[in-house]
């Protein structure tokens, strides 16, 4: 076991709470310590990046298929509702694992790997997103 033991004094960090990374920079670095912190983090990320690709896509869309404004407004409700929907299952998913193995394993997680793993939930998203001829 790691003996990162969770601080007599701790409270969950404010969202997004990013710190400096360099260590002669960053006055207080800030980490997660519970599975629902975790989970939390990695879920706002993750609709953070699901949210912002999926309204550029439906940005792409309205600007090539402007010639019918009747339907066209639709477009960018869909793909929000589809993005929130996405996130919240993949964020779920991978904030619960995270956690349990980070607090399993009593290690302290910086507020930067949610970050990071929302960015990976994403690009998951635009890898799978193409056709493949011998699928993953």
């Amino acid at each position: 076991m790691a003996g990162n033991r969770v601080p007599i004094n701790y409270h969950t960090p404010s969202f997004p709470s990013l710190y400096d990374p360099v260590p002669s920079h960053s006055k207080y670095p800030y980490y997660l310590y519970y599975t629902t912190d975790i989970w939390r983090f990695t879920l706002y990320w993750t609709l953070i990046f699901y949210g912002a690709s999926h309204l550029t896509v439906a940005g792409c869309a309205v600007l090539t298929h402007s010639r019918n404004w009747s339907v066209i407004w639709l477009v960018p409700l869909v793909y929000s509702v589809v993005a929130g929907l996405e996130a919240l299952l993949a964020g779920s998913i991978v904030g619960l694992v995270l956690g349990s193995i980070y607090e399993s394993g009593n290690f302290r997680m910086s507020t930067w790997i949610p970050m990071i793993w929302g960015g990976v939930n994403v690009m998951v998203l635009i890898l799978t997103s193409f056709p493949m001829q011998g699928g993953l």
